[in-house]
């Protein structure tokens, strides 16, 4: 299956964006439905990166060849660093032989479970949730996502304030599943993949990263690069994770983490990703 990635040429205003989720994961996005905004958009390149679904890569770029937009094999896995929570978007693997795909399916099962008791347990200390099929799109029998678990809540007015229903659901026992940030790392590299930080400066459920903090990260695991360029981070951050990039050798990523309409893609240009795309084989002109 060709992915329109192989020998692709960009020139350096093209439209990228290098994170995206779509119901695969915890977004909204139907695949077929972020596919065919792209290609409305005129985007050049895209990385659809759901949340520990290697298993996924192949189906979404075949959609997407068929519409003639080219899409990066890319995740977004789980892990952690010290006890906290640290993503890492991983970017040119093989989707069809790799060694990730094995640390995805042992956190998506275990995250599913989680969810699942999270939401029984809310039901038993009396949360009710009767437009759930109206405001989920979700087929019968589909696992219930942690988003859509805080969906729910919010849209149903158990929101008392900020950070509510994140206090709402860890009381009902959810947490983030995952996996040891240096061992998906190493099955990264060894799949030929690179592996960036991402949403270093992000906080809010993640560890916010300066520039003491990716030292030590650094010195304990081999990342590749950062995300530098994300919605949430301010022209102070960008600036700090670029130059930090620059003085280290580091690949940059410019991602917008869309995971539905109402959050929509970010036209990045090419050439802010210049070496991370040359890196997985995609020139930039």
């Amino acid at each position: 299956m060709q992915s329109l990635t192989n020998n692709l040429v960009l020139p350096a205003e093209a439209l990228i964006d290098l994170q995206l989720h779509t119901t695969h994961s915890d977004g909204t996005w139907r695949p077929e439905e972020l596919i065919d905004y792209l290609v409305s958009e005129q985007f050049g390149l895209a990385a659809v990166t759901d949340h520990d679904r290697v298993d996924s890569v192949t189906s979404v770029q075949a959609l997407a060849a068929a519409k003639g937009l080219p899409v990066l094999a890319a995740v977004e896995m789980s892990t952690s660093w010290r006890g906290e929570a640290t993503d890492v978007l991983c970017y040119g693997f093989d989707p069809e032989q790799n060694e990730l795909e094995a640390i995805g399916k042992s956190v998506v099962s275990k995250q599913h479970e989680i969810n699942q008791e999270t939401y029984l347990e809310l039901q038993r200390r009396g949360f009710e949730f009767p437009r759930e099929a109206e405001i989920l799109r979700r087929r019968v029998g589909e696992p219930i996502q942690s988003r859509e678990l805080e969906l729910l809540l919010l849209e149903h007015g158990y929101s008392t304030g900020p950070g509510s229903i994140g206090d709402i659901m860890e009381d009902a026992g959810f947490y983030f599943a995952t996996a040891d940030i240096a061992e998906v790392v190493d099955a990264a590299h060894r799949s030929g993949a690179v592996c960036i930080i991402a949403h270093p400066g992000r906080g809010i459920y993640f560890t916010r990263y300066d520039v003491d903090l990716l030292d030590e990260l650094r010195r304990e695991v081999p990342i590749d690069g950062l995300e530098a360029h994300y919605p949430d981070h301010t022209p102070g951050q960008i600036a700090m994770y670029v130059d930090y990039a620059e003085q280290y050798g580091l690949l940059v990523s410019s991602g917008s983490d869309s995971h539905g309409p109402e959050k929509k893609p970010i036209k990045y240009r090419a050439e802010l990703s210049r070496r991370l795309l040359e890196r997985v084989g995609i020139r930039v002109e």
